[in-house]
């Protein structure tokens, strides 16, 4: 998540943040900031919390047991997430070397798009004016992610590819002049 580092954020949250590594890298990077890892599965929160005291971190990333926003508060300027995203009819097609990662964590069936909804529902509400939502997604999914965070209000939507060219990430902005908490 390159995108998250290039703009200063003192308030980051990352949504189903598994293992921290996202979490604990965009710390690393800005020692100023604090964040917030949100996550539905207590293991997993624990290895969270284990990778974020490894790295020196502890003191500034604190994990919530959450389904997407339900247990936050507060407002950031900058919430990240790599969702489960694989859409159900794609997981057969997967190398093995995904296929060891836990199923939830691939997909959350469907179209793959059900945690964005989510996100871009919630988003508003817990940004800071002016503050960046940036996702991962897969290569065929920057169109459908880009109408949902439209659809709520945010600007600036850009889809950014990766190294080999092909649709990784969805970032947008919440306008600076919003206060409010978004459209729906």
């Amino acid at each position: 998540m390159q995108e998250a580092l290039t703009e200063p954020f003192v308030k980051l949250l990352d949504l189903g943040t598994g293992t921290g590594c996202i979490l604990v890298s965009c710390l690393a990077s800005m020692p100023m900031a604090h964040g917030t890892g949100t996550d539905i599965h207590p293991a997993t929160l624990a290895v969270a919390e284990d990778n974020a005291r490894t790295h020196s971190l502890a003191n500034r990333a604190r994990f919530l047991l959450s389904d997407w926003f339900t247990a936050v508060e507060g407002r950031f300027d900058l919430i990240v997430s790599n969702p489960p995203y694989i859409a159900e009819g794609e997981m057969a097609a997967l190398s093995p070397e995904v296929l060891h990662e836990p199923r939830r964590a691939l997909t959350p069936g469907g179209d793959g798009l059900d945690a964005y909804r989510a996100i871009a529902r919630g988003a508003p509400a817990r940004l800071m004016p002016g503050g960046r939502l940036i996702v991962e997604i897969g290569p065929s999914q920057g169109a459908a992610v880009a109408a949902l965070f439209a659809a709520q209000g945010l600007t600036g939507i850009r889809i950014l590819p990766d190294l080999d060219g092909r649709d990784r990430v969805v970032a947008a902005r919440k306008p600076a002049g919003d206060t409010g908490c978004g459209t729906a």
